[in-house]
């Protein structure tokens, strides 16, 4: 009965990630054809909060660095073009449903040296106002969920063209404290991750002195210890622990046009339910694992379980900024599918980057983020790094 109870709690959010509600298990035993999707605790660790990755179908993992690459690459910030930076974001959640469920965030960086850097971030996850009943329906008082996870990084070059970083997270979950359940305390989730991260950039000369970048980076995220909502809980909910493998090519069209092309492939590492949608239970390191050989389908359940983020962004003069991308999630593992689009613009030290998202799909199954609007407020905070030759 707990188990179901702290599941119903994360339920509470966890399907504004994953909506699959038109899809039902017609034979338990029957893998193909059927949802099998992959539940985790704190999926709010997967929206992403940055407008300028939300504008393009979510890529993020090999963008040229800012002050929102504490997030999804915490390793590129060593080759970013200022010496420091601040972004706050701030994302309305199933705005078509309610007005008061948001996640806002903060984060920023700033480089030691031209060899080493550190960032950090918060990132607050309001859900609103839940009115909690008892089994008779007596009111028992309003209770506003929230959770918020708090990080911090560093990371340094190893060669002109390489580098990799390091992030600690916290996290903590409060979808239900205070309330009880069968006289068990349910109780506020805790829990601490960490990230580790990759990046390789070059640029490429041209004859008439224009220069062309490649950017490659690899990211895993969210890689820490489960979480439990009671102190008697008998099994515990991973995090939502994720590879990330990106790439990106900027294309100088002449002095004062860029174009990038970015491609990000994702996979949650957590396990996935069996024919009868059970969960084995294992640690978190063995989970990350078996995750890449645990699906019931075999190879192309798992080759299903991949995410796919395309994007493309134009630069004039490093003042405007147009984007578009397409986030693509197998149906049976969730059917996510949507087209985004946003601009940007940048004057001095300040910028601002707005995005907005299109699902594209069935009409019932709509991303949590239909028709809203994200947008991020920038700010450098340092000179310019001359050895830096990558856009904002």
């Amino acid at each position: 009965m707990i188990r179901k109870v702290t599941m119903g709690l994360v339920f509470i959010y966890g399907t504004f990630i994953s909506f699959t509600t038109s899809a039902q298990v017609s034979n338990p035993g029957q893998v193909d054809g059927r949802t099998n999707t992959i539940n985790t605790a704190v999926p709010f660790l997967r929206i992403t909060p940055d407008a300028r990755s939300g504008a393009m179908g979510d890529v993020g993992v090999a963008l040229s660095p800012d002050a929102s690459s504490v997030y999804n690459n915490l390793s590129k910030l060593p080759f970013a073009d200022k010496s420091a930076g601040v972004a706050v974001t701030y994302t309305p959640w199933l705005r078509e449903l309610v007005n008061d469920v948001f996640l806002a965030t903060l984060s920023g960086y700033t480089k030691l040296d031209e060899n080493q850097a550190i960032g950090g971030s918060l990132r607050y996850f309001s859900l609103g106002t839940i009115n909690f009943t008892d089994i008779t329906n007596n009111p028992l008082g309003d209770f506003r969920p929230r959770e918020f996870a708090l990080d911090a990084g560093y990371a340094r070059k190893l060669s002109d063209n390489f580098s990799i970083g390091l992030t600690a997270r916290y996290i903590y979950s409060n979808l239900a404290g205070g309330q009880s359940a069968q006289d068990v305390l349910i109780k506020p989730g805790k829990a601490f991750a960490v990230d580790l991260s990759g990046f390789y950039t070059k640029d490429f000369e041209k004859d008439d002195g224009l220069v062309n970048k490649l950017n490659i980076g690899m990211a895993i995220s969210n890689i820490g210890t489960k979480i439990s909502y009671t102190n008697s809980a008998i099994t515990k909910d991973f995090l939502p622990t994720n590879l990330g493998l990106g790439a990106a090519y900027t294309v100088s069209l002449d002095e004062f046009s860029q174009l990038t092309f970015a491609l990000d492939i994702n996979k949650l590492l957590v396990p996935t339910p069996d024919s009868s949608g059970i969960y084995k239970e294992k640690s978190s390191l063995s989970g990350i694992f078996s995750s890449f050989g645990d699906a019931p389908g075999g190879v192309k359940e798992e080759v299903q379980e991949l995410m796919y983020s395309v994007g493309i962004e134009y630069w004039y003069n490093q003042l405007l900024a147009v984007r578009a991308g397409y986030f693509n999630e197998n149906k049976n593992k969730g059917n996510r599918k949507y087209f985004t689009a946003g601009v940007g613009v940048k004057y001095d030290i300040f910028g601002l980057n707005f995005s907005y998202l299109v699902p594209s799909g069935s009409g019932i199954q709509r991303n949590p983020l239909s028709n809203t609007l994200r947008f991020t407020l920038t700010f450098d905070l340092g000179a310019r790094d001359e050895e830096s030759r990558t856009g904002w």
